[in-house]
């Protein structure tokens, strides 16, 4: 007697599982992004504009998110704050990938001297937590915003030159880039035509989980004063401006920390999903 076989069932894609959640977390961090960049256009307050006689109102038509302790509009500074916050965080991530990028690729291609130091450089700087770098490199540089993204910049730019220096050094030994070598293709055009494509989908997931850490680090140390200096209106610093009346309103505190968490939670389902995009192992986020 023919056994009757049981019909396979059809296996759901490894991508399908994440994919609404990275187009969600995209299209919020898009629609962020855009309202801070444009605020300037549509908003009728100065955020740094003081009206003591208006000071801590309630939510109204006139302010929709009510008035700090000074009288500003918490709504103009909030979408401000979020320029500031978002537009420094993606800037110390895009120079840490223009320094990151080239080293990891010419050490991991050229190998010899030049890779020995930087392992010993990136040796020295992954043998202290992240914060603490950056805590010291902003204490000497001084308090301030300009200071604090360059101190993230030089904690940065050595995971990502580690990451692309490992991937590298992986695909540096197959037969493509040996094959390329054996055509009598410069180093230069190795490394930008054949390695470059391969590690630009770790970078990205990298990126946009470190987008998230950024954000806190810029928003932590303005908070404690080390970061955007008053009446600048950012985030961390409406936390610590609000923090005296948190018993009275709030409402001051819980704006900027919901919207601080906000985009720190989206970009960490936009980092996984390109992770899972991409197919990188989670050992790209240590």
């Amino acid at each position: 007697m023919r056994e009757l076989s049981t019909p396979a069932i059809p296996k759901r894609s490894k991508h399908s599982k994440h994919s609404w959640q990275g187009i969600i977390a995209f299209l919020f961090v898009l629609i962020t992004v855009m309202a801070s960049i444009y605020a300037f256009g549509w908003l009728k307050y100065d955020p740094n504009t003081t009206d003591l006689g208006d000071r801590l109102q309630e939510i109204s038509m006139l302010h929709p998110l009510g008035t700090d302790h000074l009288g500003r509009d918490v709504l103009t500074r909030l979408l401000l704050g979020g320029q500031q916050t978002l537009g420094y965080s993606l800037l110390a991530l895009g120079a840490a990938l223009l320094i990151g990028i080239p080293f990891g690729l010419i050490s991991g291609y050229s190998r010899g001297w030049i890779d020995r130091i930087f392992m010993r450089i990136a040796d020295g700087f992954l043998s202290f937590p992240d914060t603490i770098v950056a805590i010291v490199l902003s204490g000497l540089l001084g308090a301030g915003i300009g200071n604090l993204v360059l101190a993230i910049v030089i904690v940065k730019w050595v995971n990502y030159a580690r990451l692309v220096r490992s991937t590298v050094l992986s695909e540096a030994q197959k037969d493509y880039v040996q094959i390329a070598r054996t055509n009598g293709l410069s180093p230069a055009r190795i490394m930008r035509r054949h390695l470059l494509p391969h590690v630009i989908g770790h970078v990205l997931v990298l990126a946009s989980l470190d987008l998230g850490k950024i954000i806190l680090l810029i928003s932590a140390f303005s908070y404690i004063g080390l970061g955007a200096q008053p009446p600048t209106p950012e985030w961390g610093a409406m936390l610590n401006d609000s923090r005296p009346y948190f018993q009275s309103r709030p409402e001051l505190m819980i704006y900027p920390g919901l919207a601080i968490v906000s985009v720190v939670l989206l970009a960490n389902m936009l980092g996984d999903y390109l992770r899972d995009r991409f197919d990188v192992k989670r050992e790209v986020q240590s």
